[in-house]
């Protein structure tokens, strides 16, 4: 959920576009540069899109060797808006009808997610409800709504009304006021205090890599410690020093080198260590 925008480059490759339940959804397809690896599949934050991931999703196919996809969700980027206003169970609906959707219409299996933060959210849903995946690597997730959250999403709201942070995420979205009021008003809605995905944890079946900095403005380590406490499959925890809610900006390299080993143990058939940094 960062909101600067100073930080993004647009300099993906040319966006694709693909029909999914009458809306259009763009992409980037990077191709793998070495075989049998399950494919990247990269979700966004909850002011994200596919150019707002910058160099990262080339990076993670060059390091990998992972075919490697990145979409911006529907209301964001230049993907078609939202018909309405987004509801308390918009990251279930996300995991559940569209993202199972977008994987069929563009021929993938068993995908590896690489979700940040609300992407990270889906990443876990989609996975805790039956859809068969290798992996997953969430940076940054949420699993209930913490008061720091909530408090940091206000003083988001403030800054976007009082700066032009508008006008530079609109380098970003077709529409810059549609995909940050449509996240930001859902998130400091009352009834979405009681969202919590903690019970869906048990069900997950693939082995999990979870990341956040130790500085991240917008949850506490509980998020990434309750993944590990509750999933029933091997789960890394790596807490960052130096870093705030995008580890893959304020830590590429350290990323980068997480997900590469994550990549060759499931490529290789092997479990990954339950094992975490002090907490």
């Amino acid at each position: 959920m960062p909101i600067s925008a100073e930080t993004i480059s647009p300099d993906m490759s040319t966006s694709l576009f693909v029909e999914i339940g009458g809306a259009r959804l763009e992409y980037v397809r990077l191709p793998a540069t070495s075989p049998g690896l399950p494919t990247l599949v990269l979700l966004h934050e909850g002011l994200g899109s596919v150019a707002m991931w910058r160099d990262f999703p080339q990076k993670a196919a060059t390091t990998t060797g992972a075919e490697t996809i990145v979409y911006s969700r529907r209301g964001y980027g230049r993907s078609s808006k939202l018909a309405g206003r987004r509801n308390v169970d918009y990251m279930h609906r996300e995991a559940c009808e569209i993202l199972p959707a977008l994987l069929q219409g563009l021929n993938l299996r068993r995908p590896l997610l690489v979700g940040h933060s609300d992407g990270a959210s889906i990443a876990l849903i989609h996975a805790a409800s039956g859809h068969d995946v290798a992996g997953l690597v969430v940076m940054a997730p949420h699993i209930f709504v913490e008061d720091l959250t909530v408090a940091s999403i206000e003083m988001a709201r403030d800054t976007y009304r009082s700066s032009d942070l508008g006008k530079r995420l609109g380098r970003y979205h077709d529409d810059a006021d549609h995909a940050f009021w449509g996240w930001n008003d859902i998130w400091l809605d009352p009834a979405f205090r009681a969202w919590n995905i903690e019970a869906l944890l048990p069900a997950i079946k693939a082995p999990i890599l979870a990341i956040q900095g130790e500085d991240d403005e917008y949850g506490t380590a509980a998020q990434i410690t309750g993944i590990r406490d509750r999933a029933r499959v091997p789960c890394s925890v790596t807490l960052l020093p130096a870093c705030r809610h995008s580890p893959h900006r304020d830590q590429p390299g350290a990323v980068l080198g997480l997900l590469a080993g994550f990549v060759r143990s499931i490529a290789e058939g092997g479990a990954t260590p339950r094992q975490t940094t002090e907490i």
